[in-house]
């Protein structure tokens, strides 16, 4: 047997430069648009033109959990390592770890960065003012009773009010600094975050606007997110969000883990968020320098940074760790097709686990128009007593199981082993309608943040937009039974 040691390096060479050519082909499709890869050189942004420009023509990477691989600039991405000697154009190499070095490779998620300037390079951290984030719990309300909250008010011209400033935490459980619970936040806001960058230490964000669509600059490229979308950004990624007009939403905040789509055990290969329609930004940067300011979320906590350029000057990158957005109206949703409303889990979008398997941190569910042909059964979701903290929001349109109250924008809180379900005109619109065929509201869609904790509600939360009438909704139901009639029932008894 002889060994060629030559032979075997000309090929590898060969090798990689057919791969880099491959992987340059599909950037250059990817992002051959109205809009050439030249334009996101120096001072990308520099103009409303440049940006309008830039956020019309964007091109996503589709999939979830994947190897990507972009670059704004040619050749920008090192072949055959991660840091080279000299990075190509004389750019630094970092990388950003969203999990140990030693988590198994299946669940290990990096991202290397090949950026103008490292982020190292700052000013020194300033305590600000948390305004109504909260995420020690440990100090928060122990609150059992079924709430329910009207919608965040939008703030008028007269109160600008960017992303950041306009969070409130409504509830969560377990802490930050030791990687474990939850929180669960709403937003409030009318103009963009101007040179300000927001970076968060504690956990990852999966935000679900209400109204106003958003715009998000990360350091992994640009992402729009509206109504009827989320996104998720991960922990440690830094990001910025603009908007054209007031906007709300929610914000889960998980501690621990990431997001991950549930297995789909015997359904099969295919059905609910399937991974090809999520999306992730391509590479694009800034090069300009010129005052920012970096705000950091820190055990709950803001503290400011003064930088002297653009956070987001990340010219290339590669890796499986990156933000991603997903339209909700791609989830293809199961449903019964004999009899008995199906458990909630079976509408789970993305998941984040503890370390029990098949109890989760956060379960991010979705309640989408779909169709309805049980037999003899009551459509409506069943009364319910769960183990799980249940955190449900409506995006748009009327929740089928409250028919009123529920508004747009607002949400309610349902703790565990604590009763609820229809209300009563729910009930009886379920125990006498006419079992056909029939299609849930095209129009509207409601969401739910399920958690194995035991949330502590905020004093924000507890003194403002509550409707105190709340449980009033289950006061009009009687009791049907009689030892008598085997039929009783609404409408029978």
């Amino acid at each position: 047997f002889f060994f060629d040691l030559e032979s075997c390096k000309m090929r590898r060479r060969a090798t990689c430069t057919l791969l880099t050519t491959c992987i340059n082909w599909t950037f250059n499709k990817a992002t051959s648009s109205s809009h050439s890869v030249k334009s996101f050189n120096r001072a990308t942004f520099a103009s409303s033109a440049d940006q309008n420009s830039a956020w019309a023509s964007l091109a996503y990477q589709s999939g979830f959990g994947n190897e990507f691989a972009t670059e704004a600039l040619k050749g920008a991405l090192p072949h055959g390592q991660n840091t080279p000697q000299h990075c190509p154009y004389g750019l630094y190499a970092e990388q950003l770890s969203g999990s140990s070095f030693t988590t198994p490779r299946a669940r290990n998620q990096r991202v290397w960065l090949y950026r103008i300037m490292p982020t190292c390079k700052h000013g020194k951290w300033q305590k600000t003012d948390s305004g109504l984030i909260r995420a020690d719990f440990s100090r928060e309300n122990v609150v059992p009773d079924q709430l329910q909250w009207g919608p965040l008010p939008l703030p008028g011209p007269e109160q600008p009010t960017d992303f950041l400033q306009g969070w409130a935490t409504f509830c969560g459980a377990g802490s930050p600094e030791l990687r474990h619970g939850m929180a669960i936040h709403s937003y409030a806001c009318n103009r963009p975050m101007e040179r300000r960058a927001m970076c968060n230490s504690d956990g990852d964000l999966l935000i679900v606007p209400q109204t106003g669509a958003l715009r998000l600059k990360t350091e992994m490229g640009l992402l729009t997110v509206a109504p009827g979308e989320i996104c998720v950004v991960q922990r440690g990624i830094k990001f910025q969000v603009l908007v054209d007009g007031p906007s709300r939403g929610y914000v889960a905040e998980i501690f621990e883990g990431h997001f991950v789509l549930p297995d789909l055990g015997p359904v099969g290969a295919w059905g609910l968020a399937n991974p090809r329609d999520f999306e992730t930004p391509t590479a694009r940067y800034e090069d300009a320098e010129e005052p920012w300011t970096l705000v950091q979320k820190f055990c709950g906590a803001l503290y400011e940074a003064a930088l002297d350029r653009s956070p987001f000057d990340v010219v290339a990158w590669h890796g499986n760790y990156a933000p991603y957005r997903y339209d909700l109206s791609r989830f293809c949703a199961f449903n019964s097709v004999t009899f008995d409303h199906l458990d909630p889990s079976s509408f789970t979008v993305l998941t984040a686990q503890t370390l029990e398997p098949g109890v989760a941190a956060c379960d991010f569910v979705i309640f989408p128009p779909r169709w309805m042909v049980q037999e003899h059964s009551f459509r409506p979701p069943y009364y319910h007593r769960n183990c799980m903290s249940e955190y449900m929001g409506n995006i748009f349109g009327t929740y089928e199981a409250k028919q009123e109250g529920f508004a747009p924008g607002g949400a309610s809180l349902h703790s565990p082993m604590i009763g609820h379900g229809p209300d009563a005109h729910t009930f009886e619109q379920g125990s006498t309608q006419e079992l056909v065929p029939t299609k849930s509201d095209p129009d509207a869609l409601a969401f739910m943040f399920e958690s194995t904790y035991m949330f502590r509600v905020t004093d924000f939360a507890s003194n403002n937009l509550l409707h105190p009438e709340y449980t009033k909704c289950w006061a009009p139901l009687r009791p049907h039974f009689d030892p008598e009639n085997i039929a009783a029932g609404y409408g029978n008894s």
